[in-house]
């Protein structure tokens, strides 16, 4: 990897969504709109780039609430972006998500095919986000957006999801969310693991070095530059059906409890088996100074704490000897829970929609995304475990069971039904404050 540098970012240029984790606790909202004026369009963009907050902006009364901007490929082609720069951006961009499902392996409930309409579809051209600490907040954000978009019949709204968080703060499977973000050099804001030097600047936002040194900057540069791509994605859960299998594998509430943190790879309450790997450690899961904070190489490199199957090691092998560099196919992820929670308890489905808005942001979506989603997620070949898949976000085929590395004798679970539909998504890409100026001042 390259040496380390002192980068300044471009703060005051770059949207905060990019950087920024959320805040906790947190609502949401995304809004989905279809361009059918460029020239409304057009001035969308203008008025977004007011709407939008930058990165710098993380001192203002306004505190942990943001609205970030973005567009798809089929939104810049619709302002009508110039042939040359819409070639210059990521193939995968500007192929779009549901183009890409096989790789992705959304097939069968996870196909294009049954996705929740507009997702997916060429209508998809912006998504503004709105972040706050609570609701009252989230509609003050919209409120402070809502004139970028309003009395432009040109611009119409096509689809809306409300998330919040759960009164657990966990999200609907029960385990604590957003324990982990990346340090970026640059950016002033810590990573969640102090054993993880800085990742360079250009493996999230664009037009900067990344950590082989290379410069990724969509053309012209006043369009690319302090840009980076966002990937949204719907995930209904089956929790009915994740209850039911802990409750069938295990022999007491005790040991689902067990199989529960192997599956994820931490306990419930958010403590790492890493730091607390024989029972729950609820304090050290509340902390955030400590419980993000470990490696898995000097003191468990074969799995037997943290298998190497778990979600968690996955997502990010860390130190942990793989196939590939760790630190090219680092991302930062964010989740977002919509829908009622299940009732405690219950293990039969009720029908309701519920699961995780999920957003992945990241300079290379093919060697971050793309690349976890289906070989980290969907392939054990990287550390050794042939074709098994993320026992919770996996696409399951309900023939593969799930292995707990044990002494003397391994614990094999049964198969592994699909706890987890992708119901729709896009690829994104989230313009500097700058770009969406120039965006805004296009002529034909």
């Amino acid at each position: 990897m390259s040496a380390p540098t002192h980068v300044t970012l471009e703060l005051d240029d770059i949207q905060r969504g990019i950087l920024s984790p959320r805040p906790t606790p947190y609502a949401a909202t995304y809004l989905v709109f279809r361009i059918d004026d460029r020239s409304q369009g057009r001035e969308l963009m203008r008025r977004a780039s007011a709407a939008a907050t930058s990165a710098a902006d993380t001192s203002s009364p306004r505190g942990d609430t943001w609205v970030s901007v973005a567009v798809t490929y089929w939104g810049l082609e619709a302002l009508g972006v110039p042939r040359s720069s819409l070639e210059s951006f990521a193939w995968e961009f500007r192929q779009g998500m549901a183009a890409r499902a096989r790789a992705l392996l959304d097939e069968g409930a996870s196909s294009p095919l049954h996705w929740e309409a507009p997702l997916g579809t060429r209508d998809v051209h912006v998504v503004i986000t709105a972040v706050a600490p609570d609701p009252p907040r989230l509609e003050e954000a919209i409120d402070r957006a809502r004139p970028a978009y309003d009395r432009l019949p040109g611009v119409t709204a096509i689809w809306r999801q409300d998330c919040y968080a759960l009164p657990t703060e966990k999200e609907h499977f029960g385990y604590l969310d957003g324990v982990s973000h990346p340090a970026v050099e640059g950016s002033g804001i810590p990573g969640s693991n102090r054993l993880e030097a800085p990742l360079k600047s250009g493996e999230f936002v664009l037009g900067y070095p990344d950590e082989i040194g290379g410069l990724q900057t969509p053309q012209p540069a006043v369009l690319g530059r302090n840009g980076s791509y966002a990937v949204f994605r719907k995930l209904h859960q089956d929790v009915a059906a994740f209850r039911r299998y802990l409750r069938d594998n295990s022999t007491g509430e005790r040991d689902e409890e067990l199989i529960a943190a192997k599956i994820m790879g931490r306990w419930r309450s958010g403590a790492p088996l890493a730091l607390a790997p024989e029972h729950d450690d609820p304090a050290l899961g509340a902390d955030p100074h400590r419980r993000n904070t470990f490696l898995y190489e000097q003191d468990d490199p074969t799995g037997f704490t943290t298998p190497g199957s778990c979600h968690i090691r996955r997502a990010n092998p860390r130190d942990a000897s793989v196939a590939g560099e760790v630190r090219l196919h680092r991302m930062i992820r964010r989740g977002a829970v919509y829908g009622p929670p299940l009732p405690e308890g219950v293990l039969e489905d009720d029908g309701a929609d519920r699961g995780l808005m999920f957003a992945f942001i990241g300079a290379h979506l093919g060697r971050q995304f793309e690349f976890v989603q289906s070989q980290w997620m969907n392939d054990g070949v990287f550390f050794g475990a042939g074709i098994t898949k993320d026992p919770v976000v996996g696409a399951a085929d309900g023939e593969t069971g799930y292995t707990i590395p044990r002494r003397p004798v391994r614990r094999r679970l049964a198969p592994l039904p699909r706890f987890v539909v992708t119901r729709g998504g896009e690829y994104c890409f989230l313009p500097s404050l700058s770009a969406l100026r120039w965006l805004g001042d296009l002529h034909d």
